[in-house]
């Protein structure tokens, strides 16, 4: 069983036989830091981010402990401020915990007794408003997300019915069966690009609420199903679509995380191709080895440039404007590989392609 970490504690005080005797007095029950003055405070609150409680004397030559509270807020908020004080003045005792925000405040003479309560309640405060901060930055974090979705949606949603209502708006007067079939092919287009939106939004989900369900991958079948989807796009782009699965060995993972990887790396190769290129084609490996399997999808494509390659695993992040994708597909492929503690590398270069290459370890068998 793991030893409970002691509460640290930064003890403040002008007088060194008072902060000896302090440290003598508790350093068995806690991390006890003494400092003589204010410099030494922020020295010691600079070296040590996890000072969960501090107490400090009223009555200081260089300024008061309300004074030094006050500022310390603006940089140190988190640890626990406490006064002793020798001093009944009720009006500094107010001005303490409206300016410094002071938790407690201690009367001299003290007691063992009155030390210990204090430090053990504040710890207790500490510990609860650190996790109400880290919870408050979960949940800015995910209403940012959120805020960024809904534009999307009504972006790129809105988008591609425009293009439908506007070319239906064309099509009503139309007589030449030539340009009918023009308008007819700018509505499936878009009508495939709001498809492809909706079914990396629907992806998206399954990840971020679904759990992992780990069981035995065969690759070439993974592989076969993926093929299916994507070899008639390339019949009718001319892009040459070449695999190969290379696996002896079991290997258990999540086959909904593993599908949702390779089909967007698929869908993006396949989607960012030159359109005047004589020779177009996606290359996808797969090989298991020492129960780790590495996935490697090559095109020679539009490839990316050198200063969007940083970038382009961000939510709603385009890297191109050539093609009008969701934002969401690489997104989905590296929340998807955080979760299988799976890693990606890329490289690409402008108008050669670009190379995929992931790497996700399995997980042993016997292991819950």
């Amino acid at each position: 069983m793991d030893t409970p970490k002691k509460i640290k504690v930064l003890y403040i005080d002008d007088e060194q036989n008072n902060l000896n005797g302090f440290k003598a007095t508790f350093r068995f029950d806690y991390v006890v830091l003494i400092a003589v003055n204010i410099a030494q405070a922020y020295e010691h609150l600079k070296s040590n981010p996890d000072i969960s409680v501090i107490l400090c004397d009223q009555r200081m030559p260089d300024k008061t402990r309300v004074q030094f509270f006050e500022e310390m807020r603006e940089e140190y908020d988190e640890p626990v401020r406490m006064l002793i004080t020798g001093y009944t003045d009720i009006e500094s005792v107010i001005d303490a915990v409206n300016r410094g925000h002071i938790f407690r405040y201690i009367k001299k003479p003290w007691t063992d007794t009155d030390i210990r309560s204090a430090i053990e309640e504040a710890n207790k405060f500490y510990l609860t408003n650190s996790l109400l901060v880290a919870k408050n930055k979960e949940l800015q974090s995910a209403y940012d997300e959120l805020g960024k979705f809904a534009y999307s949606v009504t972006h790129d949603v809105r988008g591609p019915l425009l293009s439908i209502l506007g070319a239906l708006d064309l099509a009503k007067n139309m007589e030449n069966g030539k340009e009918l079939r023009e308008i007819l092919e700018m509505m499936e287009d878009a009508i495939h690009k709001l498809d492809e939106y909706i079914k990396n939004t629907h992806e998206y989900y399954k990840l971020k609420r679904g759990q992992l369900e780990f069981e035995t991958i065969d690759f070439n079948n993974v592989l076969k199903d993926m093929a299916a989807l994507f070899r008639i796009a390339g019949k009718m782009e001319n892009i040459r679509f070449v695999s190969n699965v290379v696996q002896k060995d079991v290997f258990l993972s999540d086959e909904i995380s593993i599908k949702t990887i390779l089909n967007n790396l698929l869908s993006n190769a396949f989607n960012y191709q030159r359109k005047d290129a004589a020779d177009k084609f996606v290359d996808v490996n797969i090989e298991v080895k020492d129960n780790v399997a590495i996935m490697t999808v090559k095109d020679n494509g539009i490839g990316i440039h050198e200063s969007h390659i940083n970038n382009i695993f961000t939510m709603f992040y385009r890297a191109t404007s050539e093609e009008t994708g969701s934002g969401l597909g690489l997104y989905n492929v590296k929340d998807a590989l955080n979760k299988l503690s799976g890693a990606i590398e890329v490289t690409s270069a402008v108008n050669q392609g670009t190379t995929f290459k992931v790497i996700i370890p399995g997980k042993a068998n016997g292991t819950n």
